[in-house]
Protein backbone atom coordinates (compact mmCIF):
# COMPACT_ATOMS: atom_id res chain seq x y z
CA UNK A 1 0.00 0.00 0.00
CA UNK A 2 1.44 3.63 -1.00
CA UNK A 3 2.08 5.82 2.24
CA UNK A 4 1.50 9.02 2.40
CA UNK A 5 2.17 12.74 4.86
CA UNK A 6 -0.66 13.38 6.71
CA UNK A 7 -0.07 16.64 8.74
CA UNK A 8 -2.09 18.14 11.53
CA UNK A 9 -1.77 21.74 12.32
CA UNK A 10 -3.70 23.94 14.68
CA UNK A 11 -4.34 25.72 17.71
CA UNK A 12 -1.99 25.28 20.87
CA UNK A 13 -3.79 23.02 23.33
CA UNK A 14 -6.11 21.58 21.34
CA UNK A 15 -5.26 18.04 21.22
CA UNK A 16 -3.41 17.94 18.15
CA UNK A 17 -0.44 15.92 19.14
CA UNK A 18 -2.69 13.12 21.02
CA UNK A 19 -4.86 12.56 18.09
CA UNK A 20 -1.85 13.18 15.38
CA UNK A 21 0.26 10.23 17.81
CA UNK A 22 -2.70 8.15 18.45
CA UNK A 23 -3.79 7.64 14.31
CA UNK A 24 0.22 6.96 13.61
CA UNK A 25 -0.47 4.39 15.77
CA UNK A 26 -3.06 2.56 14.63
CA UNK A 27 -2.17 3.14 10.84
CA UNK A 28 1.44 2.07 11.27
CA UNK A 29 3.05 5.25 10.50
CA UNK A 30 5.76 7.53 12.26
CA UNK A 31 4.76 10.21 14.54
CA UNK A 32 6.38 13.25 14.52
CA UNK A 33 5.98 16.18 16.79
CA UNK A 34 6.89 19.21 15.54
CA UNK A 35 6.56 21.34 18.67
CA UNK A 36 8.32 19.68 20.61
CA UNK A 37 11.41 20.51 18.76
CA UNK A 38 10.41 24.21 18.86
CA UNK A 39 9.91 23.72 23.00
CA UNK A 40 13.63 21.70 23.14
CA UNK A 41 15.43 24.68 21.16
CA UNK A 42 13.51 26.96 23.87
CA UNK A 43 14.70 24.99 26.62
CA UNK A 44 17.99 25.11 25.15
CA UNK A 45 17.94 29.13 25.00
CA UNK A 46 16.62 28.63 28.89
CA UNK A 47 19.42 26.53 29.84
CA UNK A 48 22.12 28.68 28.45
CA UNK A 49 20.18 32.04 29.54
CA UNK A 50 19.83 33.29 26.29
CA UNK A 51 16.24 35.26 27.62
CA UNK A 52 16.79 38.55 28.99
CA UNK A 53 12.86 38.86 29.95
CA UNK A 54 11.01 38.02 26.92
CA UNK A 55 14.01 39.09 24.96
CA UNK A 56 16.02 36.54 23.17
CA UNK A 57 19.80 37.24 22.25
CA UNK A 58 19.37 36.72 18.55
CA UNK A 59 23.38 36.23 17.94
CA UNK A 60 23.74 33.83 20.66
CA UNK A 61 21.04 31.73 18.99
CA UNK A 62 22.43 32.11 15.54
CA UNK A 63 25.83 30.94 16.63
CA UNK A 64 24.16 27.58 18.31
CA UNK A 65 21.63 26.87 16.34
CA UNK A 66 23.74 23.46 14.72
CA UNK A 67 25.02 22.54 18.42
CA UNK A 68 21.08 22.17 18.75
CA UNK A 69 20.63 18.26 17.98
CA UNK A 70 16.88 16.91 18.74
CA UNK A 71 16.08 13.38 18.02
CA UNK A 72 12.76 11.35 18.95
CA UNK A 73 13.33 7.87 20.96
CA UNK A 74 10.56 5.74 21.82
CA UNK A 75 10.06 5.08 25.88
CA UNK A 76 10.52 1.04 26.16
CA UNK A 77 7.56 0.64 28.55
CA UNK A 78 4.82 3.22 26.75
CA UNK A 79 6.54 2.83 23.20
CA UNK A 80 5.55 6.54 22.96
CA UNK A 81 8.44 8.58 21.39
CA UNK A 82 9.93 10.94 23.50
CA UNK A 83 12.54 14.21 22.67
CA UNK A 84 16.04 14.28 23.32
CA UNK A 85 17.93 16.93 23.27
CA UNK A 86 21.57 16.53 22.82
CA UNK A 87 20.96 13.33 23.23
CA UNK A 88 19.27 13.84 27.29
CA UNK A 89 15.43 12.85 27.37
CA UNK A 90 13.80 16.21 27.76
CA UNK A 91 9.86 15.11 27.67
CA UNK A 92 8.99 16.47 30.57
CA UNK A 93 10.95 19.86 30.83
CA UNK A 94 9.24 20.68 27.62
CA UNK A 95 6.39 20.46 29.00
CA UNK A 96 6.03 23.15 31.79
CA UNK A 97 4.70 26.27 31.61
CA UNK A 98 7.78 28.35 31.75
CA UNK A 99 8.49 26.37 28.26
CA UNK A 100 4.93 27.48 27.25
CA UNK A 101 5.26 31.08 27.84
CA UNK A 102 8.06 31.66 25.96
CA UNK A 103 8.31 28.57 22.80
CA UNK A 104 6.44 31.59 20.56
CA UNK A 105 9.11 34.06 20.82
CA UNK A 106 11.32 31.14 19.54
CA UNK A 107 9.29 29.89 17.15
CA UNK A 108 8.84 33.20 15.71
CA UNK A 109 12.51 33.58 14.58
CA UNK A 110 13.31 33.05 10.94
CA UNK A 111 16.93 30.96 11.32
CA UNK A 112 15.08 28.44 14.10
CA UNK A 113 12.14 27.98 11.59
CA UNK A 114 14.42 27.18 8.87
CA UNK A 115 16.57 24.72 10.32
CA UNK A 116 13.42 22.83 11.97
CA UNK A 117 11.77 23.00 8.77
CA UNK A 118 14.78 21.16 6.76
CA UNK A 119 15.31 18.42 9.69
CA UNK A 120 11.21 18.43 9.39
CA UNK A 121 11.41 17.46 5.36
CA UNK A 122 14.61 14.98 5.94
CA UNK A 123 12.12 13.11 8.29
CA UNK A 124 9.34 13.08 6.26
CA UNK A 125 11.48 11.79 2.43
CA UNK A 126 10.09 8.67 2.90
CA UNK A 127 6.52 9.45 3.59
CA UNK A 128 4.91 7.38 5.88
CA UNK A 129 4.61 10.03 8.67
CA UNK A 130 2.09 11.66 10.57
CA UNK A 131 2.99 15.29 11.87
CA UNK A 132 1.60 17.95 13.72
CA UNK A 133 2.11 21.88 14.46
CA UNK A 134 1.41 25.10 13.20
CA UNK A 135 2.54 25.34 9.97
CA UNK A 136 3.18 21.58 8.33
CA UNK A 137 0.39 21.80 5.87
CA UNK A 138 1.49 25.38 4.68
CA UNK A 139 5.29 25.46 5.20
CA UNK A 140 7.15 22.05 5.68
CA UNK A 141 4.63 19.36 3.63
CA UNK A 142 2.49 22.01 1.13
CA UNK A 143 1.77 19.09 -0.97
CA UNK A 144 0.99 16.50 1.76
CA UNK A 145 -1.48 14.21 0.56
CA UNK A 146 -3.88 14.60 3.71
CA UNK A 147 -4.43 17.75 5.72
CA UNK A 148 -5.72 18.48 9.26
CA UNK A 149 -6.82 21.67 10.84
CA UNK A 150 -7.84 21.49 14.17
CA UNK A 151 -9.56 23.81 16.30
CA UNK A 152 -11.36 24.36 19.70
CA UNK A 153 -12.50 27.48 21.69
CA UNK A 154 -9.93 28.90 24.28
CA UNK A 155 -11.99 28.05 26.98
CA UNK A 156 -11.96 24.47 26.19
CA UNK A 157 -8.10 24.35 25.23
CA UNK A 158 -7.66 25.93 28.80
CA UNK A 159 -9.34 23.46 30.59
CA UNK A 160 -8.03 21.00 28.70
CA UNK A 161 -4.04 21.86 29.43
CA UNK A 162 -4.35 22.38 33.15
CA UNK A 163 -6.31 18.83 33.43
CA UNK A 164 -2.87 18.08 31.86
CA UNK A 165 -0.59 19.55 33.97
CA UNK A 166 -2.08 18.63 37.43
CA UNK A 167 -2.19 14.73 36.21
CA UNK A 168 1.46 15.99 35.71
CA UNK A 169 2.15 17.05 39.69
CA UNK A 170 2.30 20.62 37.73
CA UNK A 171 -0.75 22.64 40.12
CA UNK A 172 -1.16 26.10 37.64
CA UNK A 173 -4.15 28.15 37.65
CA UNK A 174 -7.27 27.80 34.96
CA UNK A 175 -6.71 31.91 34.36
CA UNK A 176 -2.85 31.66 33.60
CA UNK A 177 -2.94 28.77 31.18
CA UNK A 178 -6.08 30.76 29.40
CA UNK A 179 -3.55 34.02 29.19
CA UNK A 180 -1.33 31.88 27.86
CA UNK A 181 -3.57 30.55 25.25
CA UNK A 182 -4.78 33.27 23.84
CA UNK A 183 -1.41 35.33 23.71
CA UNK A 184 0.06 32.15 21.50
CA UNK A 185 -2.56 32.12 19.74
CA UNK A 186 -1.99 36.02 18.63
CA UNK A 187 1.53 35.32 18.64
CA UNK A 188 1.60 32.37 16.13
CA UNK A 189 -1.29 34.24 13.95
CA UNK A 190 0.71 37.06 13.39
CA UNK A 191 3.95 36.66 13.66
CA UNK A 192 5.77 37.61 9.95
CA UNK A 193 7.79 33.70 9.42
CA UNK A 194 5.03 31.12 8.35
CA UNK A 195 2.43 32.14 10.52
CA UNK A 196 -0.22 29.94 12.12
CA UNK A 197 -3.46 29.40 9.03
CA UNK A 198 -5.50 27.08 7.72
CA UNK A 199 -4.30 25.79 4.48
CA UNK A 200 -6.72 26.22 1.69
CA UNK A 201 -6.93 22.03 1.18
CA UNK A 202 -7.20 21.34 4.73
CA UNK A 203 -9.66 19.71 6.21
CA UNK A 204 -10.85 21.66 9.28
CA UNK A 205 -11.87 19.86 12.37
CA UNK A 206 -13.19 21.73 15.46
CA UNK A 207 -13.20 19.03 18.44
CA UNK A 208 -14.55 20.96 21.00
CA UNK A 209 -17.62 18.89 21.41
CA UNK A 210 -16.10 15.94 20.47
CA UNK A 211 -15.58 13.00 22.17
CA UNK A 212 -11.75 11.04 21.62
CA UNK A 213 -14.12 7.86 20.14
CA UNK A 214 -15.54 10.42 17.70
CA UNK A 215 -12.05 12.32 16.72
CA UNK A 216 -11.02 9.57 16.28
CA UNK A 217 -13.72 7.78 13.53
CA UNK A 218 -13.39 10.83 12.02
CA UNK A 219 -9.65 10.82 11.05
CA UNK A 220 -9.32 7.26 10.38
CA UNK A 221 -12.42 8.04 7.99
CA UNK A 222 -10.48 10.93 6.49
CA UNK A 223 -7.23 8.51 6.10
CA UNK A 224 -8.81 5.89 4.26
CA UNK A 225 -10.81 8.06 1.61
CA UNK A 226 -7.46 9.89 0.85
CA UNK A 227 -5.75 6.57 0.62
CA UNK A 228 -8.58 4.79 -1.33
CA UNK A 229 -8.39 7.83 -4.12
CA UNK A 230 -4.51 7.27 -5.03
CA UNK A 231 -4.14 6.46 -8.27
CA UNK A 232 -2.36 2.62 -8.32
Amino acid sequence: MKKIIIAVDGFSSCGKSTMAKDLAREIGYAYIDSGAMYRAVTLYCMQNRFFEGDVINIAQLEASINKIQITFIPNAETNNSETYLNGVNVEREIRTMEVANKVSLVSAIPIVRHALVANQQAMGAQKGIVMDGRDIGTAVFPTAELKIFVTASAQVRAERRVAELVAKGDPVSFEAVLENVKSRDHMDTTRTESPLRKADDALELDNSNLTIAEQKAWLLAQYHRVISNLPS
